[in-house]
């Protein structure tokens, strides 16, 4: 299959009525945030069954949507693909579809630059809908108002990050943490784009992130990886995070954990991961030396629909914040997670309180800061120690026997 094929699958067959919506959803563009994005998504396919949804996203992710129920067709556009060139393929559409001259009825704009706005305004879709924001109102027929819950990811300054780590230091009253919002609201990410679909009528109570892999897919990636003879309890392991560096638990320390749980469990470890992040796992792999049997280091070796199945194949999987972190969630398997400079409030793994994930912080006063890099001793992440992540990796595989 060529790529301007694979641009234009529709893997629901389900019959439509005539008459019944082409809309378009202008995806997100990160791994992470496109699966936060899977509630609203099934909201939008409760609201509108006989709808016609074309997903339009970037061509890393297409895979990620595949016979997903919410998606009827998939759209794709490359890295540094022209804003014009994607306007043209909107546009374009009615010429390919199995129906030709279906024009879409509606865009939902779930990024919030102008780009993405943009694009459906040079496709000459009729109607468009997103968040209202700086550069881009022009190019929406409806501007939503943010939600009044509604947190900013907003970066502390480096003047900041230095003035509470004193604070602490000094004894001093630290200020109320203003990045983390109270666990009663509603101020989790998929809420927002919940917010997005509610405005087309949709509900707009919460789901849980949802992606599917087949059994088929999961044993063609056991037996692709010499997993199909495996008695032992398999576990994952993401040592990587695309974000940046303020986002990774220490690699002594991932070391230090899973040579602990290889000993108590007889596990066996697969190291997962996209490509960037080959050489920390190729680190973490030279430093454990573990029997053949208990590790397999798989990181940049699988394509995204494999990653998910071996994903879902693992009993447990110990994460940095990541991609697959949410990748893994959303398919059932439970998830612990050492956090940063990040907030598991905000953007967590599932549905905010789901009781299988595991989400660890420390108390370092400027976390989350929301930087790639931390400016001081990196003591979010530092104060998460081994034998807490042990514990509860191991409380975790206890509670799913």
């Amino acid at each position: 299959m060529n790529a301007s094929d694979a641009s234009w699958q529709t893997p629901d067959t389900r019959p439509r009525t005539p008459g019944a919506p082409h809309i378009l959803v202008r995806g997100v563009n990160w791994l992470g945030d496109a699966v936060m994005t899977t509630p609203a998504l099934l909201r939008l396919r409760e609201k509108f069954p006989e709808a016609h949804i074309t997903l339009l996203t970037s061509e890393k992710l297409e895979e990620l949507w595949m016979g997903h129920p919410a998606v009827d067709e998939i759209i794709t556009f490359d890295t540094g693909e022209s804003i014009f060139s994607v306007g043209r393929k909107l546009r374009r559409r009615g010429e390919r579809t199995r129906e030709p001259g279906q024009k879409f009825d509606l865009a939902l704009v779930l990024p919030n630059s102008p780009r993405s706005a943009m694009e459906t305004w040079l496709a000459r879709i009729p109607q468009r809908i997103g968040y209202a924001r700086p550069g881009r109102n022009f190019f929406l027929t409806r501007a939503i108002a943010p939600r009044a819950e509604f947190v900013k990811m907003q970066k502390r300054s480096v003047g900041e990050i230095r003035r509470l780590a004193a604070a602490e230091v000094n004894r001093r009253t630290v200020p109320v943490n203003r990045a983390f919002p109270s666990a009663t609201t509603n101020a989790h990410q998929i809420h927002e784009y919940l917010h997005l679909t509610a405005a087309l009528g949709a509900r707009p109570e919460p789901l849980a992130p949802q992606l599917f892999v087949s059994p088929d897919e999961i044993e063609a990636a056991k037996k692709k990886f010499g997993l199909e003879q495996t008695t032992q309890p398999v576990f994952g392991l993401n040592p990587g995070a695309e974000y940046g560096p303020a986002k990774r638990w220490p690699v002594e320390r991932f070391v230090a954990a899973t040579t602990e749980i290889q000993k108590r469990t007889n596990c066996l470890w697969l190291i997962l991961g996209g490509k960037n992040d080959a050489p920390i796992a190729a680190q973490i792999e030279s430093a454990l030396r573990p029997p053949p049997s208990a590790l397999r280091n798989l990181s940049g070796q699988t394509s995204l629909r494999e990653l998910m199945a071996l994903l879902k194949f693992c009993r447990v999987l110990l994460t940095n914040d990541s991609g697959p972190m949410h990748v893994a969630a959303a398919l059932g398997t439970p998830v612990v997670t050492p956090f940063g400079s990040t907030s598991p409030e905000l953007t967590g793994p599932g549905l905010p309180g789901d009781s299988r994930h595991r989400l660890l912080k420390s108390n370092a006063p400027c976390s989350p800061c929301f930087l790639r890099e931390c400016p001081i001793d990196f003591r979010c992440l530092n104060g998460i120690t081994v034998e807490r992540v042990v514990e509860t990796v191991l409380e975790v595989v206890l509670a799913t026997k």
